[in-house]
Order: C-alpha cells, then sequence, then structure tokens
C-alpha cells in the first residue's frame, strides 16, 4: 500500500481543513491512521480508522474537533480538522498497517506516507 497525504496548510485559528490521504494497491483488512508530528516532539497518535469495517478512534484532544472518514470508491481516507488552535500546528502524516486491529503507536505502522504541513497562526 502506498499513500499519499495531501491538504495541508495555513490556516488562522479557527479555521478548517480537510486533509486527504491516498492510497493505492491492496486496501481491505488496513487499518488507516492519521500522525502528526511538531517541531521537537514526538509523533503522535491523531485519530484511525478501520478501512473495512468503519470503525474510527480518535485522541482525546482532537474528539469533537476532527473527524476521520473513508471514500472506498477513490481509497482516500480523510482527516476534517475543525476549531484549529496554534497547537495544532504540526505536519500530518498518514499511515497503514496491514490489519484491521486498531493501533496508536508509530511503530505499529509499516506503511507512511510523506506528510503535509498544517500552521494554523493566532
Amino acid at each position: 500500500v502506498q499513500l499519499q497525504a495531501s491538504g495541508g496548510g495555513l490556516v488562522q485559528a479557527g479555521g478548517s481543513l480537510r486533509l486527504s490521504c491516498a492510497s493505492s494497491g491492496r486496501t481491505f483488512s488496513v487499518y488507516v491512521a492519521w500522525f502528526r508530528q511538531a517541531p521537537g516532539k514526538e509523533r503522535e497518535f491523531v485519530a484511525g480508522i478501520a478501512w473495512n469495517g468503519g470503525s474510527t478512534y480518535y485522541a482525546d484532544s482532537m474528539k469533537g474537533r476532527f473527524t476521520i472518514s473513508r471514500d472506498n470508491a477513490k481509497n482516500t481516507v480523510y482527516l476534517q480538522m475543525n476549531s484549529l488552535k496554534p497547537e495544532d500546528t504540526a505536519v500530518y502524516f498518514c499511515a497503514a498497517r496491514n490489519s484491521i486491529v486498531p493501533r496508536t503507536k508509530p511503530e505499529d505502522f509499516d506503511n507512511w506516507g510523506r506528510g503535509t504541513q498544517v500552521t494554523v497562526s493566532s
């Protein structure tokens, strides 16, 4: 599975962005997640979705503001981010693992796309 993230950019606090993660190759039995990494910080889990089941998972700090979804016809996973805050500034990555079992640690994922920069100004 090859992944390509896009949709990042510069937005003011309170604004919204939608990130996309396009995948190629076999997509069944794949769990896809978004992570982010701010300068000087560890990569952290944002949200995840089971490709064939649709179950979703969120980091506590993102619940209610971020929504992960998928379009199977387009082989794409989305991350809708609303009410953005300056502390959401980071490089956002999408990742996949060859199992529908949900995980939140970066080391549990074996496929990574290039990140997309999200910058939220105050």
